[in-house]
């Protein structure tokens, strides 16, 4: 699904960029470059995103309502205003208990080739 970044030098509230659409997951790139992308989400009631790995750290802030995200094993609920660090290489999933929206921070500098390859 094509994606393309939000207007350049102009102010936006964030949770106000993308909306809930029933049944689905809605992703809105705030911006993408080589090292790395910010993204807006924004998940209904009842959906997930599957378990996957990732080979970069990602950084994510939930803006509005609940997420279940299991990093690993562990669970973790977090709330609005809350945030917390996805390792690279990690196994992590995100459900929805509660429609939310979160911004997702991937950093993919500072990992040298031999990471990369794993």
């Amino acid at each position: 699904m094509p994606t393309t970044e939000v207007e350049k030098s102009k102010t936006h509230i964030l949770i106000e960029i993308i909306e809930y659409l029933p049944n689905s997951v809605v992703t809105k790139t705030i911006i993408r470059k080589t090292t790395g992308n910010v993204s807006v989400i924004a998940i209904d009631t009842g959906e997930t995103l599957a378990e996957k790995i990732s080979p970069y750290d990602t950084f994510v802030q939930i803006i509005e309502g609940q997420a279940e995200l299991v990093i690993g094993e562990e669970m973790n609920i977090l709330k609005t205003g809350e945030a917390i660090i996805i390792p690279a290489h990690t196994p992590h999933a995100v459900k929805a208990n509660e429609r939310f929206k979160m911004i997702a921070t991937v950093i993919k500098s500072g990992y040298d080739e031999a990471t990369l390859s794993i």
